[in-house]
This record gives structure tokens, sequence and C-alpha cells, in this order.
């Protein structure tokens, strides 16, 4: 995903005040720059959780690129893999071999597991920016066990008393609605 393509949101300390792509959220972090003498200001990646960085330098156009030669990529990646004697004397044995096997393992288990792996992307992005926005608030252990333990009353329950804005943020990013 390219930084444009990216989901943000924009924090003046502890208020909510954009959220966008990073046009839309540099734009914002300028504006808000010039509107207030000591912003604190601070971006999260919504896919994340995670703090990031805005390039802020207006945009140049880019210099075209000569056209390439050779084969076309196919997005292929080729990588170590480190498995047990057993486990390759299977591979060998399936259609397509080795990496066709892999892929398609791989494959299955995007499938099968995929409502699992939303979840715990969820929950470590609500972590990620509960630890950055309310790492020093009370109750922040014992939220974070309610989170990783899925238990969205208990959640409610702790973070109550902090900042509004923070906790429906902490809140999206754990229902997925970031």
């Amino acid at each position: 995903m390219s930084d444009e393509d990216r989901d943000l949101v924009l924090f003046d300390g502890p208020n909510r005040i954009a959220r966008g792509s990073d046009a839309v959220v540099s734009s914002a972090f300028r504006a808000a720059l010039s509107a207030s003498a000591q912003p604190t200001l601070r971006v999260f990646d919504l896919e994340s959780g995670r703090p990031v960085d805005l390039d802020l330098r207006t945009k140049t156009s880019d210099p075209v690129s000569p056209p390439r030669r050779g084969r076309p990529r196919l997005g292929v990646a080729a990588r170590e893999v480190t498995l047990l004697p057993r486990h390759w004397d299977w591979l060998a044995t399936q259609p397509g071999g080795a990496s066709a096997a892999l892929r398609r393992l791989v494959e299955q288990a995007r499938k099968t597991g995929a409502d699992a792996d939303a979840r715990r992307r969820r929950t470590d992005a609500a972590y990620g920016f509960m630890v950055e926005m309310a790492g020093d608030a009370p109750d922040f252990e014992e939220a974070s066990r309610a989170l990783f333990a899925g238990d969205r009353d208990r959640l409610i329950a702790l973070i109550a008393p902090w900042p509004a804005d923070i906790r429906a943020q902490i809140l999206d990013l754990f229902d997925g609605e970031a």
C-alpha cells in the first residue's frame, strides 16, 4: 500500500481532528499547525494503530521512467524456508512441486484463519494506539487485559474516564470500524 492509500487519523492532544488519506490528514495537519500556538499533533495509521510521520513537503512531478526491457515482474518473491526433511519429502510428492504446494497451503490457511487474523490485527492496532495515547492513563493495564481477552464490556468500563475521542478511537479499532 502506498502512502497515499493509507487511512490515517490526526489527533491534537486527546482530540481527534481529522481522518483520511495522507493528503487529507497532511492538509489538516498544516491547518492545525497554523491555528494553534502549541499544537500536540500525532498521526496514526488506522491499519496498525501505530504513529506515522507525514511528509509535509510539497510534491513535485515524478520523472517518467524509461520502459523496462525483458520479462515483466510477476510479483514473486524468493525467500528462504527452513523445513524438516520429512516436510521436504512430502512437498516433493505434491503436484506442481514444493512452491505450488506451499502457495496452496498458504491460501488455504489464509481462508480458514481469516476471521481470527482480522481480530488479531484489530486488537493489535487498538493496543498500539492505546499505548501511544493512553499508556499512562488510569487502569491502562487492566484495559489492555480486557482488550486482549476480547471483553468489550469490561474494556468500555475501564476506559470510561479517558478522553472521549481516545475512547472512541480505541473502540473503532477494536470493532474494525476504524
